[in-house]
């Protein structure tokens, strides 16, 4: 790590210009957590911040002490630091941001339609690219009320670490696909022509849709692309918004990752993808990294060891004397000292040996793991030596307070793992 660019985090949360900050990587890689500490670390130096994330988990609102979270910014109680900061706290709720868009679009009998529509509820529930639409959606009215001086965002757990770029492209190609723009031709003709039209003109095509689909599913469509006919480009428009929002200075992409191949993988093709639609990254978090504090006992000598213990070939020191314990071997003396504790210390040598040698093991896998994660590390920093990064150790068990998110902030600002 000495050759590569240490990411500073402290410098990129205090400056004023950072107003968005986005936690990205592939799924399981701690981008919740990460972006929840971020947000408590800023409030506490004076920030006033929201975090938005999208985990289904509800390990956000558990962590930072609120029963639940919800489309609404929830007040973080418990943030320490005289200088003004506060932190609020959401959690996407997909369907109620489109209900939502629906409502401060359309009139009450057009709203009313659209949300009552079959397929609209389909739609909005489930369809692919939905979620990470609507995190965009909601990313833009958070930065268009300008409560907040920093949105912290998590990132949704999708199966490709792309998907929140894409979201915006892929529905609105389908809002702009020919499939559309045929269902909207008849109402966009209207009246008598508008039926003849879709009378010859669709027959066919409705008629083998039908018999696939079901002829009220096919209905259902049509009825929502009418209703809907006035609010596609309103999609688009938003989406392109928030796009050239993500592009600008005051937006900082931080890529997630664990020190493995799978996730550090994804994390380079977010990289690529980042400085392709000129979007500013500002460095990848390494999560989760192994560390040793007896890192000079190599992964080779502490196996060795533990070998040595069980075939009884350790030179054993007592008295002043040393001895090769094993058959034919000469018995020492025993040690009136206090400390060997006589025929006692005798009895229970097997076990301290069977103990050491099982803890020898240990660490010699646990070197193992972090001559493997270094390894994965090297490979990406060969590839990005310009990306600036910061460590983050692995902790013992989960994190579930703002104590623990703090911790984690800690350590995101030092950016060098400690011995666990």
């Amino acid at each position: 790590m000495d050759s590569v660019p240490v990411l500073a985090l402290d410098p990129i949360l205090d400056d004023p210009g950072t107003r968005i900050i986005v936690c990205c990587g592939a799924g399981g890689v701690g981008k919740t957590t990460t972006a929840a500490a971020l947000g408590v670390r800023a409030a506490e130096r004076g920030r006033r911040v929201v975090v938005l994330t999208i985990d289904p988990a509800r390990r956000l609102a558990q962590s930072m002490g609120i029963d639940s979270l919800d489309n609404v910014p929830r007040r973080v109680e418990g943030i320490k630091g005289s200088n003004g900061g506060e932190l609020h706290a959401m959690m996407l709720d997909m369907k109620r941001t489109f209900d939502e868009i629906v409502e401060a679009h359309a009139d009450a009998e057009r709203a009313r339609a659209i949300l009552e529509n079959p397929f609209y509820q389909s739609l909005s529930a489930g369809f692919a690219g939905t979620q990470e639409y609507m995190a965009m959606e909601k990313l833009g009215q958070l930065r268009a009320k300008d409560e907040w001086d920093l949105i912290v965002v998590d990132t949704p757990p999708s199966r490709s670490a792309l998907d929140f770029l894409d979201a915006p492209k892929r529905l609105g190609s389908f809002l702009d696909g020919k499939f559309i723009k045929l269902l909207m031709a008849p109402a966009k003709v209207g009246g008598r022509a508008g039926m003849k039209f879709l009378n010859v003109g669709m027959s066919m095509m409705t008629g083998s849709l039908g018999k696939l689909l079901g002829g009220q599913f096919l209905k259902d469509v049509q009825t929502f692309v009418a209703a809907m006919d006035t609010m596609f480009g309103g999609f688009r428009t938003r989406a392109d918004a928030t796009y050239k929002l993500l592009q600008a200075p005051g937006t900082a992409f931080l890529v997630v990752a664990t020190p493995e191949r799978d996730a550090l993988r994804e994390a380079a093709y977010f990289v690529e993808r980042l400085a392709a639609e000129h979007m500013p990254l500002a460095g990848l978090i390494l999560n989760r990294v192994h560390g040793s504090g007896a890192a000079r006992l190599s992964a080779e000598r502490a196996r060795a060891a533990a070998e040595n213990l069980g075939e009884g070939r350790i030179v054993d020191q007592e008295a002043g004397k040393t001895g090769v314990r094993g058959p034919g071997a000469a018995s020492p003396e025993p040690s009136e000292s206090p400390l060997d504790g006589g025929d006692t210390d005798t009895k229970n040598r097997p076990d301290l040996e069977q103990l050491t040698a099982g803890l020898l093991r240990l660490h010699a896998e646990r070197m193992q793991v972090i001559a493997r994660e270094q390894r994965t590390r090297d490979r990406f920093t060969a590839l990005h030596p310009e990306v600036a990064v910061t460590e983050v150790a692995a902790l013992p068990g989960d994190v579930h307070d703002l104590a623990g998110l703090r911790a984690i902030g800690d350590r995101l600002a030092t950016g060098s793992p400690s011995p666990v």
